[in-house]
């Protein structure tokens, strides 16, 4: 698989990486395989957060890793904290207990990547960056991130913060672009054009910040895969006419999509089963054409001006 460097840091890592929310519900067993299964493919960086399972994703990953020194120089381990049972809470206090309930789930003495869980409009940054000054300093974090933040917001945080901030997760998917379409639909007066993140995609771009593509294969939030969906006739149609002129899976396609953007996008991918792990990987080594990637861009129902 690829390699990516995530952010200005010194974390090279393949650049699809698992997601491990549904990591809970597998016996250890199943989750040993699918952890086994990422690494030969070349997905070494696991995403995790402190509410995953409530806690328990990061517990069942750990067990059926078998976590030790050996084992965690060959991952690299990502988890989020701030979501709380409703509301969320980026307070100095909150941060440093989540990142030791998460070193304790996972076994481990540090966190490469931690990241801020969605935005907490209550956030003091002052308190974000002593938070972060610490952990950095006790070794226990190496780089911090966020996760749907807006450009404002993460200048914000870094007027106070003494280190970069390398990761922005956002949704993407070839049937959620938001942050796609604003950059075609520029100064008209239609909805695409609207500016829904403050031009997030851009921001992330010009500050070496790597974008992690939450849901790369939902509609929606919550609302379930639009792959294999009737409801979505026309992108699933152009995705295996795709598929099978490069040989591949209609879900590699679709990842490919998302890769082929020039910000080297990470996506985060969620399955639990091998097989179709193994189908997305195949992404890796196909690129898709620019009128391919248009094609699809159509297909899910967008307009060019």
């Amino acid at each position: 698989m690829k390699k990516i460097q995530l952010g200005r840091s010194d974390l090279e890592v393949g650049e699809i990486a698992l997601g491990c929310m549904r990591i809970s519900e597998l016996s250890r067993k199943d989750a040993a395989h699918v952890i086994d299964n990422a690494l030969q493919l070349g997905v070494d960086l696991f995403d995790h957060a402190d509410i995953y399972g409530k806690g328990k994703s990061e517990e069942v990953f750990a067990e059926a890793i078998n976590m030790n020194d050996d084992v965690r120089e060959k991952i690299k381990l990502q988890t989020k904290c701030g979501i709380r049972d409703g509301f969320f809470d980026f307070s100095k206090e909150h941060i440093l207990e989540s990142v030791e309930g998460s070193l304790r789930r996972l076994k481990t003495d540090y966190i490469d990547s931690y990241l801020l869980h969605r935005p907490d409009v209550l956030m003091e940054p002052e308190e974000v960056a002593e938070a972060f000054t610490t952990l950095k300093e006790s070794g226990k974090v190496r780089y911090f991130g966020v996760s749907n933040q807006n450009p404002m917001q993460m200048e914000l945080l870094k007027k106070y913060l003494k280190d970069d901030l390398i990761v922005n997760q956002l949704q993407l998917s070839v049937v959620h672009t938001p942050m796609i379409d604003a950059g075609f639909n520029v100064n008209m007066m239609n909805d695409p054009s609207v500016v829904r993140d403050g031009n997030a995609l851009e921001y992330c771009r010009l500050n070496d910040m790597t974008i992690q593509a939450w849901s790369p294969f939902q509609h929606g939030m919550i609302e379930g895969p639009f792959i294999g969906n009737a409801a979505f006739p026309k992108v699933n149609a152009k995705l295996q006419e795709l598929a099978e002129k490069h040989n591949v899976t209609d879900t590699a396609v679709a990842t490919a999509w998302i890769l082929r953007h020039p910000a080297d996008i990470q996506p985060i991918v969620g399955t639990m089963n091998a097989q179709r792990l193994k189908d997305i990987a195949t992404a890796s080594h196909i690129e898709l054409t620019r009128p391919e990637w248009y094609e699809l861009y159509r297909a899910a129902g967008n307009k060019l001006p």
